[in-house]
């Protein structure tokens, strides 16, 4: 790929699995970005549909220099593991100003979708890992509005990504830094890759660029494998009816692959880890020191005060 800094190249990164129906729709916003210095490297999860053909079709129109496949075994992996081999066959081809962005494949991308991005990471000083993210007009199966994602509104850093996960996947750009830290990272085992990519960032010392504005059509269907609440309330709602089980396995997960991975992380970010996990290891009085943590905290005071009971239980 082109290391040209005037003019970087976008390495976008799709991982499919029976997105016939959406993802034609994909692949034309692809062609309709602004920034069209990009190549699409894709890898499929063992669909039965006709996906690899939509995508066989738009590589002899786009340019199969412009729609790469990546190669080996078409074995069912999961979203994570998978987005995880399509970037680290990718990693070896990235230039020095090099950026790489995760694409779903049921959404739609705005025109300025990558030019944003780019414009944003190119703000960022050599050698730091910085991850770009942005609001979304939520849509539903056929395109028609269903509103605008909540705003970030708290802080995107360390520890704070191991309460939440505030970086949507579809709208994620990594710099070559950021992109070279995630894959040679390994991801625990409860993390899909947009979660895992902020946690390692910003626990290596990196950054997170939001941006306010919306730059991606986020589908809302029955098929989402995450989906986006159109309010807080809602958000809420959704956490209080899944309850503490299914998070705080996530959780568990995530410090315990921050702590096998020492090397890649800050010595702050190392201690507060080792805190985390001896505080889930111990009982009621253990975990509530660690709540006095700085930065222990989610997004808005309601939000922390269930993360607190949870952690508290759990």
């Amino acid at each position: 790929m082109l290391n040209d800094a005037d003019d970087p190249r976008v390495a976008i990164l799709l991982s499919t699995f029976n997105g016939e129906a959406f993802l034609p729709e994909q692949l034309n916003s692809f062609l309709a970005q602004s920034h069209d210095n990009w190549v699409l490297y894709w890898r499929d999860d063992g669909s039965t549909d006709g996906t690899c053909a939509v995508l066989a079709a738009f590589a002899a129109r786009a340019g199969y220099d412009r729609c790469v496949r990546i190669a080996g075994e078409a074995e069912r992996l999961g979203p994570a593991a998978s987005f995880m081999r399509v970037l680290r066959s990718v990693t070896g081809l990235l230039g020095d100003h090099d950026v790489v962005a995760f694409a779903d494949q049921d959404d739609v991308w705005l025109p300025e979708k990558l030019s944003r991005g780019l414009a944003a990471l190119g703000q960022a000083g050599d050698g730091t890992p910085v991850l770009y993210c942005a609001r979304q007009f939520l849509v539903d199966a056929t395109l028609r509005p269903l509103g605008i994602s909540t705003e970030i509104c708290g802080r995107a850093g360390f520890p704070e990504a191991l309460t939440q996960n505030v970086a949507t996947g579809c709208t994620v750009m990594l710099n070559r830094t950021a992109a070279l830290l995630v894959a040679r990272s390994q991801p625990s085992a409860g993390s899909l890759h947009d979660w895992w990519s902020y946690l390692m960032v910003t626990a290596a010392g990196g950054y997170v660029v939001r941006d306010d504005h919306p730059v991606v059509l986020y589908r809302q269907h029955g098929g989402n494998l995450v989906g986006a609440p159109r309010s807080r309330r809602r958000r809420a709602m959704a956490a209080l009816k899944r309850g503490p089980g299914a998070f705080m396995s996530v959780l568990r997960q995530n410090v315990a692959a921050l702590a096998a991975q020492p090397d890649l992380l800050t010595e702050q970010a190392r201690r507060d880890v080792a805190a985390v996990q001896r505080a889930l290891n111990g009982g009621v009085r253990r975990r509530l020191g660690v709540l006095l943590m700085p930065g222990l905290v989610r997004q808005t005071w309601s939000q922390t005060m269930l993360f607190r009971c949870w952690f508290l239980i759990g």
